[in-house]
């Protein structure tokens, strides 16, 4: 039986990168998906691809009421909510602490910390309803440690694994399970567009297998996460690094 079979899920940012990775092994173990990203375009043509037991919704997810909206349009769409895989993120401005623009840290926090928060805030109550399930937020490595002129993104990614490892106390007896994925750098548009040639066959150097990561290889972690076989995770920060937080 599919690891996956009859639960309903919410990956967001899932148009592309790790999300649409997410989408697509979901789909495949037997998820009914909703994937949220403010990428129509792209968000559609995933949606095309995985065919009737996916959806789309367009959303910010720094934004409280489309975070909101989201969960509701997936109840109403599937009937309930199992899982709920907070994905969406952007890199942001690159530039030392007291030279970041405030209009920057602003955004970063917003996106890739508020944006956790407003979603669990939404996705929980409804977990709850549906029987329980599984939570999986995306930190980083940076979640771990300091990367020079990303003080808002490791800020950020610190902040998911504190505010992960919270929740996951207050739910754990109420029947949902969340836990914090710390990918390496992997390469993604995120990553891909952000940085030249150079700079990213320095990265390479950076992790113990001398590569980035693929997306695919994440979704595999998010997988067993989201599954009842790792039902007795919860609360723990996973990094999948390459080794990079080895050194």
């Amino acid at each position: 039986m599919s690891s996956l079979a009859n639960k309903v899920s919410i990956i967001t940012g899932g148009a592309s990168g790790i999300g649409k990775a997410c989408a697509e092994l979901f789909i495949k173990e037997g998820a009914r998906v909703t994937i949220s990203d403010l990428n129509e375009e792209y968000g559609k043509k995933v949606v095309e691809q995985l065919g009737e037991n996916s959806f789309f919704v367009k959303a910010d997810s720094s934004s409280v009421d489309d975070n909101k909206r989201i969960v509701e349009e997936t109840l109403n769409k599937f009937g309930a909510l199992h899982i709920a895989v907070n994905n969406a993120g952007i890199g942001g401005e690159s530039a030392k602490s007291a030279e970041m623009s405030i209009e920057g840290w602003k955004k970063v926090i917003d996106i890739n910390l508020n944006g956790v928060f407003y979603g669990m805030h939404a996705q929980i109550p409804a977990i709850m309803k549906s029987g329980g399930g599984s939570i999986v937020n995306m930190a980083s490595i940076l979640g771990a440690v300091g990367f020079a002129n990303s003080s808002a993104y490791s800020a950020a990614k610190h902040g998911v694994v504190g505010l992960t490892q919270t929740a996951a106390w207050e739910y754990a007896t109420l029947g949902i399970r969340i836990n914090a994925v710390g990918p390496g750098f992997i390469s993604t548009p995120l990553v891909n567009n952000a940085l030249d040639n150079n700079a990213l066959a320095y990265l390479e150097t950076q992790h113990a297998l001398q590569r980035l990561g693929k997306a695919e290889e994440v979704a595999e972690l998010v997988l067993w996460l989201a599954s009842d076989k790792s039902s007795f995770a919860t609360g723990t920060y996973y990094p999948i690094d390459g080794g990079y937080l080895a050194r």
